[in-house]
């Protein structure tokens, strides 16, 4: 039989199914995995004895079940996940990679991670993330980066990031410490690190998992999604995941499909648009430009057909997102004050507002503050009509172009994820502008609320895996599902992280 650890959420189940393993066996395993490979730095809160109990009670299910015929249990049974460390977990400490957070424990669950226990899922521990998900590469975390468990072929002593925000979460899956993870997507936080470790991420439709219980970064853009090894896992997980939750007000009441049972429909008939303007004006590396021409060429021999498009305004993307985000952002973490919960910094005889002051300078980082001054400015008197109104005119003009694309016809949108592959830890962390460019290609997908599938395709000379991502239409993610499904058999995309090899 397989190793435990190579196998993916649907092959686990089949085998718990059959008897062929238990959870608790397949909870070891990934335990023991975590335990190996600590210096990947992917899970920086260990909840080893919940995962044991939870994985007993799944086998205790399952035997129930087998006694009693017709009795269900949920689409995850048994199944180790990651929970990246922005979903609140009762009991357990939630940090949002920062500081600020270090001692807090949930009194409650999140809505996501809940819906995930009822399927039966069991928690390996919180995965590691930039703090409070601001970030392209994992480096802005408070408890130190996660490590991509690939290298470069010939240079393996240079560690490269895994992506961010939710780079732990990429990291524990490419490296088999999971069997799947969940991260959330503010402007590409589950693509962009999806492609950097050869993995499949998801970015959900704004408004189809719950944003309750979810430590907030910019309220109308962070969706969760899942993180997982196969196009196929992804369906599973989005549909436990999933759902309407009258707790958030922008949690949408639309029925949730079974997206695994259309994952295999093929695309014959569909029509892949191709978007002009996702070729800068300095142009696009020769491997992902090749890559990108592939990826064309498989969707198109699965039976789909290609079409140019134009989608004139992402060219002034990023910067509406790094004035909507910011300011969302400057909004969400004034209540980190020290009053109610989390890190306080007081002295004898200070004043309410130098615990305020000393409080949020020890507990935020260096890039969180960048971008509450960058919000702030932004909602500022006398800048809020030249920059962030401006920007929300901007931002609907992004979502209807989008929306022109889908009415023309195009079902799903096609487009490189990252405008590189994964770079070495410390190269562009100094350089906040460079950073934020990692977000070219995803960005726009985010402003506009839509589903955005990075799936992997092939590795460049260096041996790094690099992703294509699939756009669809709002709530459409069957059809992103079905042609990033026909995309990854196309692809056959099997090589592991360096780290795996042997």
């Amino acid at each position: 039989m397989t190793k435990l650890t190579d196998l993916t959420i649907a092959e686990a189940r089949a085998a718990l199914e059959a008897g062929d393993t238990t959870a608790v066996a397949l909870t070891e395993a990934h335990l023991a995995a975590v335990d190996a490979h600590e210096d990947l730095n992917a899970i920086i809160t260990k909840t080893g004895e919940r995962a044991l109990e939870m994985a007993r009670a799944s086998d205790d299910r399952r035997k129930a079940g087998r006694r009693k015929a017709g009795r269900t249990r949920g689409a995850l049974d048994g199944i180790p996940l990651a929970i990246k460390d922005l979903f609140c977990t009762e009991g357990v400490r939630t940090t949002a990679g920062s500081n600020i957070l270090a001692p807090f424990v949930p009194p409650y669950e999140s809505t996501v991670s809940a819906n995930l226990w009822d399927a039966g899922a069991v928690m390996l521990g919180k995965a590691n993330m930039d703090e409070f998900a601001m970030g392209s590469s994992n480096e802005t975390s408070a408890f130190g980066g996660a490590v991509n468990p690939w290298t470069r072929a010939g240079d393996p002593e240079t560690r490269l990031v895994p992506g961010g925000s939710s780079g732990g979460s990429a990291a524990a899956v490419a490296a088999r410490l999971a069997l799947g993870a969940t991260g959330t997507d503010t402007g590409g936080s589950i693509r962009q690190p999806a492609s950097f470790c050869g993995i499949v991420g998801l970015k959900p439709t704004y408004g189809r998992c719950s944003r309750w219980g979810i430590v907030a970064f910019a309220s109308s853009l962070d969706q969760a999604g899942p993180m997982t090894r196969t196009v196929t896992d992804a369906a599973l997980m989005l549909g436990a995941m999933a759902g309407h939750d009258p707790k958030d007000s922008t949690s949408a009441p639309v029925p949730v499909p079974d997206f695994a049972a259309t994952v295999e429909q093929g695309i014959a008939g569909l029509t892949v648009g191709i978007p002009r303007e996702y070729r800068p004006e300095e142009g696009l590396s020769p491997e992902i430009d090749a890559m990108w021409t592939r990826g064309m060429e498989m969707l198109r021999d699965a039976g789909a057909r290609i079409v140019d498009i134009s989608l004139p305004h992402t060219k002034v993307a990023l910067a509406t997102y790094y004035i909507i985000a910011p300011a969302e952002a400057s909004s969400n973490l004034a209540r980190y004050d020290g009053v109610r919960y989390g890190l306080r910094v007081v002295d004898e005889g200070d004043s309410l507002h130098d615990m305020y002051r000393k409080t949020r300078a020890a507990g935020f980082g260096t890039e969180v503050k960048r971008r509450i001054l960058i919000g702030t400015y932004a909602l500022s008197a006398g800048y809020y009509d030249a920059y962030y109104l401006k920007a929300q005119k901007v931002r609907s003009l992004i979502a209807r172009d989008f929306r022109a694309a889908f009415d023309d016809g195009v079902d799903v949108i096609l487009t490189p994820t990252t405008p590189s592959a994964a770079f070495p830890l410390g190269q562009e962390v100094t350089d906040p502008v460079t950073m934020y460019l990692n977000d070219v290609f995803t960005v726009p997908t985010s402003l506009a609320g839509l589903p955005g599938l990075s799936v992997p395709v092939a590795l460049t000379g260096e041996g790094l895996p690099q992703g294509l991502q699939l756009i669809g239409r709002p709530f459409d993610e069957d059809t992103v599902l079905r042609a990033g499904r026909a995309l990854e058999k196309a692809a056959a995309f099997t090589a592991k992280p360096t780290l795996l090899e042997g």
